[in-house]
C-alpha cells in the first residue's frame, strides 16, 4: 500500500470501529431503550422524565466531555470539529435543561440518593476520559458522545413533543465530518487504540446509566 492510500484506509477503519461500537453497545442497543419503556405504554412519560433528569446530571453541566476534550485539540482539523461540536452541544444542554424544567420533578423512586451518587461517579469517570493526557482518548470519548447522542436526541424529541415543546435542530457535526476527524487524529496505532478506548469507556458509562434507568423503572412498577 502506498503512503498516499494508507491514511484513507486507516481512517475508514477507525470510523467503522467507532460506528460499530456505538451500534452494538450504545443507547440504541440497550434493552431498556429497545423495550419501548421510554416511548410507549402508560409508564413511558415517567420513564422519560427519569431519563431526562439523570441525563442532566451526566451531561447537563459545563464544561462537558466535548468542552474538556477541546482543550487538548491542537491541530486545526481537530480544533474546527471540536469548536463546532462544543457549540452544538451547548445547544443540546440548553434543550435538555428546558425539557427537565417542563417535565416536572424526578419520579419518586426508592434509593434516590444512591442513584444520584452513582451517576455522579459516572460523571467523574467521563470527565477523567475527556481530560486524559493519553493522545486520542479524549477525542474518542467526544466522538462517541456525538454518535450516541443521535439516539438520545430521539428520546429527547419524544419528550419535547409530549410536552408541546418544539425541538430545535440538532447541529452536531455530521458523520462525514466526524469520520474525517477520526482519520486525522488516528495517525498511529497507539492513538487509534486510545481513541477506541475513550469511546468504549464513554459508551460503557451510557450503558450504566440505562441499566440504572431500567432498575428504577422496574422498582416503580414493582415496589
Amino acid at each position: 500500500m502506498s503512503p498516499s492510500t494508507q491514511p484513507k484506509a486507516q481512517t475508514r477503519g477507525v470510523a467503522e470501529l467507532l460506528d460499530s461500537l456505538v451500534a452494538s453497545d450504545g443507547t440504541g442497543a440497550h434493552p431498556h431503550v429497545r423495550s419501548g419503556a421510554l416511548s410507549s405504554g402508560p409508564e413511558a412519560m415517567r420513564n422519560l422524565a427519569d431519563a431526562v433528569h439523570f441525563l442532566c446530571l451526566l451531561h447537563g453541566r459545563y464544561p462537558g466531555v466535548i468542552d474538556n476534550a477541546a482543550r487538548k485539540a491542537v491541530d486545526p482539523a481537530s480544533r474546527q470539529w471540536m469548536d463546532e461540536a462544543a457549540g452544538a452541544f451547548a445547544e443540546e444542554r440548553a434543550f435538555l435543561s428546558k425539557i427537565a424544567s417542563a417535565v416536572g420533578p424526578v419520579p419518586s423512586t426508592q434509593g434516590q440518593a444512591q442513584c444520584e451518587a452513582a451517576v455522579a461517579a459516572q460523571r467523574k469517570a467521563i470527565d477523567m476520559l475527556a481530560e486524559s493526557d493519553r493522545q486520542g482518548c479524549a477525542v474518542g470519548a467526544a466522538i462517541a458522545l456525538t454518535l450516541d447522542w443521535r439516539t438520545i436526541r430521539v428520546l429527547l424529541d419524544i419528550s419535547a413533543q409530549r410536552l408541546d415543546l418544539t425541538p430545535p435542530t440538532c447541529t452536531l457535526p455530521d458523520l462525514r465530518e466526524t469520520a474525517r476527524l477520526a482519520a486525522t487524529v488516528a495517525d498511529t496505532p497507539a492513538v487509534e487504540r486510545a481513541m477506541v478506548f475513550g469511546a468504549q469507556q464513554l459508551i460503557a458509562q451510557h450503558g450504566g446509566l440505562w441499566d440504572l434507568m431500567a432498575a428504577r423503572a422496574a422498582s416503580r412498577t414493582h415496589p
